[in-house]
C-alpha cells in the first residue's frame, strides 16, 4: 500500500512538473514579446503548480514514512532499497524522468532570468539617455548655475 502510495505521489509530481515546465517554455515567448499582463499572470499560474507542489512533496514525505520508518527523514532513494523488484523498477524510472524534468525546468528558469535581465538592462540604459547628466567634475572655480541648466533634460526629474 506504502509503495503504491509514493508511487502514485511520484507521478502526480512528474505531472506537475511537466505543466510547470510547459509555462516556463510559454514564459520565454512571453517575456521576448513583453506582456506584462500575460507574464503576471503566468507568475499566478506558476505560484499555483509551485503550492501544488509543495502539497504532494508532503505526501511523498509522508508514503516515505511509511516505507521506511526506521529513518528519520527518508528518501526516494531510500525506499527503493526497501521496495520489492516491479515497485522498484516502476520508482526508479518515474524518479530518474522527474530529475531529467527538474533539470530542464532548471536550465528554461536559467534562460528567463537571462532575459529578464536583459530586459531590465535595456530599460535602463533607455532611462539614462533620457535623463540629464551631470556636470562633469573639474578643478578649477565653481560654475555660475542657471535656472536652464537644472531643467536640461527631457524630463523634469522634480515631477
Amino acid at each position: 500500500m506504502s509503495a503504491e502510495a509514493l508511487t502514485a505521489a511520484m507521478e502526480k509530481l512528474l505531472k506537475l512538473h511537466k505543466s510547470l515546465y510547459e509555462l516556463a517554455v510559454k514564459k520565454t515567448d512571453i517575456i521576448k514579446t513583453g506582456d506584462m499582463d500575460a507574464l503576471n499572470q503566468m507568475l499566478k499560474d506558476e505560484q499555483t503548480h509551485i503550492a501544488a507542489i509543495g502539497r504532494l512533496d508532503k505526501e511523498r514525505e509522508k508514503a516515505a514514512k511509511a516505507i521506511a520508518p526506521m529513518l528519520e527523514s527518508p528518501t526516494v532513494s531510500d525506499c527503493l532499497n526497501i521496495l520489492t523488484q516491479h515497485d522498484r523498477f516502476k520508482l526508479e524510472v518515474i524518479t530518474k524522468e522527474l530529475a531529467e524534468l527538474v533539470y530542464e525546468l532548471k536550465e528554461q528558469n536559467f534562460l528567463n532570468q537571462q532575459l529578464v535581465h536583459h530586459s531590465l538592462q535595456f530599460v535602463n540604459v533607455s532611462m539614462n539617455l533620457l535623463r540629464p547628466q551631470p556636470e562633469t567634475m573639474n578643478y578649477g572655480p565653481p560654475a555660475k548655475k542657471t535656472s536652464e541648466k537644472i531643467n536640461s533634460g527631457i524630463f523634469n526629474s522634480k515631477v
